[in-house]
């Protein structure tokens, strides 16, 4: 495995090797711990006999509380079950920086964050292997800058801003909503997102209904210009409104979200004169919706999406996609059987195809 990145990862992969020795370590202000996953998959594609594959370290690190107002957070993956890709993230294999920010608790309600943290939009895929479906480019986000989140009664609010979307220049790596944000592999480079302002405001109506509405907007670079002339260009622009509302009752949640999509990529010269990105606008439609029910150790859950394109010449109609699924807390980790089907997909530049895949999953974590 190619680390390079100098000593600081090589220390940390050091304290996460104790901590894999040492289960629920502290060291000097930080609690360590990790975990494994995998997955038995059985896919449309394939030959029918299924597989066993993906899997994955996970390292984690954070504060135990002895810094006063600073805190922070870092996960680690590696394997090839990251939720990643070699050809797009930073490290150019299979491990990635899931998250990893450092927190300043500003007063008892307001706390600020720096590094790579969760973009407060909407809200993130809760199934664990059939991922974001056709929220594609809007479920899990992770973005590297900077986070103002706070609350006060009823009403909690976020507004960040984010120079990226993961270390390092030429990234497009996003992690478990990887694959909806260009591409930066060796002569296929793309584009990638970044100075992305993002405000998100939720309130409690009523007890157990939220309303909440995020909009975010920012620039896409040109990395075929980057590659060409070593110079980023940030000609391209991109935009997302969300409005979502969460219903909770006992041991019962819903959630709905429905999101509209916009990014114009006619400005982005060098991509689109080597035809690697549309010339023109893309512009988009989702739907959202995820129920579950919590019984003792057992999780019963559906998640459902549609998408529908308005873009020039797309073709694609509504498309769909489903996926139910059970969990069941065993004690160290949790075992999963879900259910993928999906006439559709988004694409690298945010916008909707038509396909065929369905997909049967079993997954097994335990984290010590």
């Amino acid at each position: 495995m190619r680390l390079g990145i100098g000593g600081r990862l090589k220390y940390r992969l050091f304290l996460g090797c104790v901590a894999l020795c040492l289960p629920g370590i502290s060291l000097a202000g930080a609690e360590l711990s990790a975990g494994v996953w995998w997955v038995y998959q059985n896919a449309s594609e394939g030959d029918g006999d299924g597989e066993f594959a993906d899997p994955a370290l996970i390292i984690y690190g954070s504060d135990d509380g002895s810094h006063g107002p600073w805190g922070f957070s870092a996960e680690m993956r590696i394997g090839t079950g990251s939720f990643s890709n070699a050809e797009t993230n930073n490290s150019g294999d299979n491990f990635t920086l899931h998250k990893a920010w450092i927190s300043y608790q500003l007063d008892e309600n307001n706390q600020v964050k720096v590094g790579k943290s969760q973009v407060p939009f909407g809200w993130k895929t809760s199934n664990f292997w059939p991922g974001d479906m056709l929220q594609g480019g809007y479920g899990d986000q992770m973005d590297v800058g900077l986070k103002l989140s706070g609350s006060a009664s009823n009403f909690s609010y976020d507004v960040a801003y984010y120079t990226q979307d993961d270390w390092g220049k030429t990234s497009t790596d996003t992690v478990d909503d990887n694959g909806h944000w260009g591409s930066s592999a060796n002569g296929a480079e793309t584009y990638r997102k970044g100075e992305t302002l993002v405000l998100n405001a939720d309130m409690e109506v009523a007890d157990g209904h939220t309303i909440g509405a995020s909009l975010q907007a920012g620039k896409l670079e040109d990395l075929a210009a980057f590659t060409a002339n070593g110079k980023a260009r940030d000609d391209g622009d991109h935009q997302a409104a969300d409005l979502h509302y969460y219903y909770t009752q006992g041991n019962f949640n819903f959630k709905y979200r429905y999101i509209d999509v916009q990014r114009d990529f006619s400005d982005l010269a060098t991509c689109v004169a080597a035809t690697l990105c549309p010339d023109g606008e893309i512009e988009n439609q989702r739907h959202a919706i995820h129920l579950d029910y919590k019984m003792n150790k057992w999780l019963y859950y559906l998640e459902a999406t549609t998408a529908s394109s308005d873009t020039d010449g797309n073709s694609a109609g509504t498309v769909k996609a489903f996926a139910p699924g059970v969990s069941y807390q065993y004690g160290p980790g949790w075992l999963y059987l879900e259910y993928l089907w999906q006439d559709g997909f988004i694409d690298s530049f945010g916008d909707v195809g038509e396909g065929d895949f369905r997909a049967m999953y079993i997954s097994f974590d335990f984290y010590f």
